[in-house]
């Protein structure tokens, strides 16, 4: 149930591109593959690329995505949004630790989704 999407990390946008697609509900396990969405790839300093998308489902049908490709971004700043709400997905390192549970509720610049330690640097680094 996303309605603004926020930057979930500070980088430069190294892909930005929309997909057309079909309107199925958002929790489909198929949505994120077919349904109308945007993909958007930051790339960071810490630790390389984390990739997020915004995904239309039954009810939304109209993505706005502020994302442009070489664009300095800041963690928690709106990315853009999608009108009736959705669903959108966050890609991230695999060695992150996650903070949230399964279908836990969310709120955009308030929940810390998930920690990233650099084994070379021991810093955490929140999303």
């Amino acid at each position: 149930n996303v309605h603004v999407t926020r930057y979930p990390a500070s980088g430069s946008i190294s892909f930005s591109k929309y997909h057309p697609g079909k309107y199925l509900v958002a929790w489909h396990p198929k949505s994120s593959e077919e349904n109308e969405r945007t993909t958007v790839v930051i790339k960071t300093p810490k630790f390389g690329e984390i990739l997020y998308r915004q995904i239309a489902g039954a009810m939304a049908r109209r993505i706005v995505n502020y994302a442009e490709k070489g664009e300095s971004v800041q963690q928690g700043d709106d990315s853009g949004f999608i009108k009736f709400g959705s669903r959108v997905d966050l890609f991230l390192p695999l060695d992150c630790q996650i903070n949230v549970k399964l279908n836990q509720k969310v709120k955009g610049a308030h929940t810390c989704i998930a920690t990233f330690v650099d084994p070379n640097e021991k810093e955490e680094i929140t999303y």
